[in-house]
């Protein structure tokens, strides 16, 4: 499974982006797809995940903000983000698994090649 991810880029505090990332390949064996992202000297932390049913799950303090959304038939999943402060500059990472469930055990899963994020005035 390939993950091409796109729409980073410079934006002003208090604007908007719209991430999008599209799996391609054997995208049968996947079913979650999740955005991650990784500021400098930081670890990579977990945003917004959400399954083929539309299931969603969000890291607490950016549910609000952030919007994960899915088109099955495309295979493509987007994070629009909202109100952005200089803290969310990071690299956005595409991530795909197995799990078709949150409790699931996860078998395998992908990553893309991240798309940098700059909120700066």
């Amino acid at each position: 499974v390939q993950l091409q991810a796109s729409g980073g880029g410079l934006v002003q505090p208090g604007g908007s982006l719209r991430l999008s990332c599209t799996a391609s390949g054997s995208i049968f064996s996947i079913d979650a797809m999740s955005w991650y992202r990784q500021a400098p000297g930081k670890q990579r932390e977990f945003i917004a995940g959400i399954l083929s049913g539309g299931s969603t799950n969000y890291r607490a303090s950016l549910k609000g903000r952030f919007t994960i959304s899915r088109d099955n038939a495309k295979s493509t999943v987007y994070l629009q983000m909202n109100s952005l402060n200089p803290e969310d500059t990071a690299v956005y990472y595409c991530n795909a698994d197995s799990r078709s469930g949150w409790t699931e055990a996860l078998k395998y899963e992908y990553w893309g090649q991240g798309t940098q994020v700059t909120v700066s005035s």
